[in-house]
């Protein structure tokens, strides 16, 4: 691998403009790799064709998997759209940004709020250097296409968050930079997912002769469900009792043939075997295509709400149809962009994730756990969540998660604050435990049967809230109402 000179990190603002000879690569030497970032919006772990059931076709992707490599456990850092962005470019679990949800972190029945939950983060403040300042940096060319989702009152906009360029459109014209919204596309091309190819296909035809990272954020497959309609007629004709819908397979489907676009655009510039190719969702799946086996979906912290499809192709150095089952996590791509550019971690950024580049080769990763952290609420129960969630009408109430090899633990902070902490486990039903390896679907409750396992994860996980300082809810709520008639 090819290592740049490194860059002096405090005056990183200062240097964003640095070009690519600026960075001091000798003309002999060969050119570090480019990274075509393909993130999708609420894609679920079963909605790709290599994974799924049959149904949902995704030819690309699956062209993918054969010449790349496959994460069987790839997660996103937390269960819905900008939080799990936040953590993307940022490299930070959610407790260092405060971004733990869309817009608040208080939504639901405030009279079925056992505590006051901890204020929510409206954007990712500048003050945090993102993946693609730092790539930048290291002397790279970077581009952002689609959706943003950070640019609140507390966040900026993609141009002066380290992107060179950032287009953003449904299709039908131009939206300003940094704009939140979504709608449906013109029929030939829904979501904008052709158009947003497009630009970032000329992206890396423009950027051809020097290394580029090329962020392509598509609002595919967020409702409403588009597709063209040949596409839908296809699945229409297809289509079977169970879920998910034509629509819904028929968008995916047009979503995959856009990355069916890029690949034939990296073959035809010559830059296929020097460009590092990864492929994710944001979070799980909506209601509209349960995950089953897994439990739950978007929003939620059960597998079904974080575990996401993740692809990964870089010829030469990853194995043609290898399969990784090591967990990943979606703060992991930023080491491990910085290590594939031989470039370092910005100066005071405590990245919270580890480089994949030793998994690519084959070899294992250091740490030991991963975390999400979400301490709040969000209404519109999800698909077999927690039965007291979906009596209450939430998706989730605040929760603490940490996996650690094949197991799982959840802290819910209710029960944890307020009805005797540890000294009430296991009864008090603040922590339910699962092995993975033996129950995909968190079916099987262990805190009780596995109370030395249950010590071990519990340890891990408020060590980790030292260390992140993660902020905890442990307020009583003064507006709860224990004899709501919602509770029955």
């Amino acid at each position: 691998m090819t290592h740049l000179p490194p860059i002096v990190r405090p005056l990183l603002a200062v240097c964003l403009s640095l070009s690519f000879a600026a960075a001091g690569l000798a003309e002999d030497e060969p050119r570090p790799p480019n990274v075509l970032f393909v993130f999708a919006d609420d894609l679920g772990w079963k909605d790709v064709g290599y994974q799924g059931d049959g149904f949902i076709e995704t030819p690309h992707l699956d062209r993918l998997a054969t010449e790349g490599m496959t994460f069987t456990n790839a997660y996103a850092a937390a269960g819905n759209c900008a939080p799990s962005r936040a953590c993307l470019l940022s490299g930070l679990y959610t407790p260092r940004h405060g971004l733990f949800a869309v817009g608040s972190t208080d939504r639901g029945p405030k009279r079925r709020q056992r505590l006051v939950p901890i204020p929510n983060r409206n954007g990712l403040a500048p003050r945090f250097v993102t993946m693609a300042e730092a790539l930048k940096a290291a002397g790279y060319a970077t581009g952002h296409f689609g959706k943003w989702h950070l640019a609140g009152k507390d966040g900026a906009l993609p141009t002066a968050q380290g992107f060179d360029v950032s287009f953003d459109s449904f299709g039908d014209g131009t939206l300003r930079e940094g704009t939140e919204t979504n709608k449906s596309g013109p029929p030939s091309d829904p979501k904008g997912v052709f158009t947003l190819t497009d630009k970032a296909v000329e992206f890396m035809k423009e950027n051809r002769e020097r290394p580029f990272f090329c962020y392509l954020a598509h609002h595919a497959i967020h409702t409403p469900l588009q597709a063209r309609p040949e596409t839908l007629a296809k699945f229409q004709a297809k289509e079977h009792d169970g879920n998910p819908t034509a629509k819904y397979a028929a968008m995916t489907a047009d979503l995959d043939a856009s990355v069916g676009r890029l690949l034939e655009e990296l073959d035809a510039l010559g830059l296929a075997k020097n460009t590092l190719v990864i492929f994710t969702s944001d979070n799980g799946a909506t209601n509209a295509s349960p995950q089953e086996p897994l439990r739950g979906s978007k929003g939620g912290y059960y597998e079904g709400g974080v575990r996401e499809p993740c692809l990964a192709r870089w010829p030469g150095v990853i194995e043609p149809g290898s399969t990784c089952d090591e967990p990943v996590i979606n703060v992991d791509f930023y080491p491990t962009f910085l290590d594939v550019a031989g470039a370092d971690a910005p100066a005071d950024t405590p990245l919270d994730g580890e480089s994949l580049v030793p998994l690519f080769q084959g070899g294992d990763l250091k740490r030991e756990a991963i975390f999400w952290h979400f301490p709040g609420y969000l209404d519109r129960p999800v698909v077999r969540g927690r039965p007291s969630d979906v009596a209450l009408g939430f998706r989730t109430r605040p929760v603490s998660v940490i996996r650690k090899g094949d197991w799982k633990l959840h802290l819910f902070h209710e029960e944890w604050a307020l009805d005797g902490g540890r000294n009430a486990l296991p009864g008090s039903g603040a922590v339910e435990l699962y092995n993975l390896a033996e129950d995909l679907g968190e079916r099987n409750d262990l805190a009780a049967a596995r109370p030395e396992k249950r010590a071990e994860l519990l340890n891990d996980l408020l060590a980790w809230f030292e260390a992140t300082d993660a902020p905890l809810p442990t307020e009583p709520n003064p507006k709860y109402d224990p004899s709501d008639v919602g509770r029955r």
